[in-house]
């Protein structure tokens, strides 16, 4: 994998104002109280651009992060294994699936699409992430989601 990513935790006081607005502005979205992304930018006082460039890189921490959905896409080559290696990873760290979708590759690139109960006995979540990520013939990782 060409580009690693890496998660951070960080005091709320150490990050950017424009990375809070955005977490504000997604909060106001998902709750209803504005019904575009306009709405919500205009009223944290950010711009559209900055809301795209940065809405999928930052969310909130939440410190019972056990017992949640994270749900994750993941590009991998088609090779035979491959998704058996990345499932076999999830299991190494205690992680429970609960919905796996793989599409019919394109060109030798297949999307999965994958979402895992994090329970208490889980390892630690980034660590898996970057196990996965570190397997030959994975193309790219995002964590879509986390509930």
């Amino acid at each position: 994998m060409k580009d690693k990513t890496r998660y951070f935790v960080l005091k709320q006081k150490a990050v950017p104002e424009v990375l809070l607005k955005v977490v504000e502005a997604k909060r106001l979205l998902e709750s209803g109280r504005v019904t575009s992304v306009q709405d919500a930018t205009d009223l944290v006082g950010i711009s559209r651009s900055s809301f795209y460039k940065y809405k999928e890189d930052i969310f909130p921490f939440h410190d019972n992060a056990k017992g949640k959905t994270i749900t994750m896409v993941i590009q991998l080559e088609d090779e035979p294994g491959l998704l058996s290696l990345v499932l076999q990873i999830v299991a190494e760290f205690q992680a429970n699936i609960l919905t796996i979708h793989q599409s019919i590759p394109v060109n030798g690139i297949a999307s999965l699409t994958l979402s895992v109960d994090v329970l208490p006995e889980t390892g630690n979540i980034e660590q898996m992430v970057e196990a996965i990520e570190r397997q030959q013939g994975i193309q790219y990782l995002k964590i879509l989601a986390r509930e």
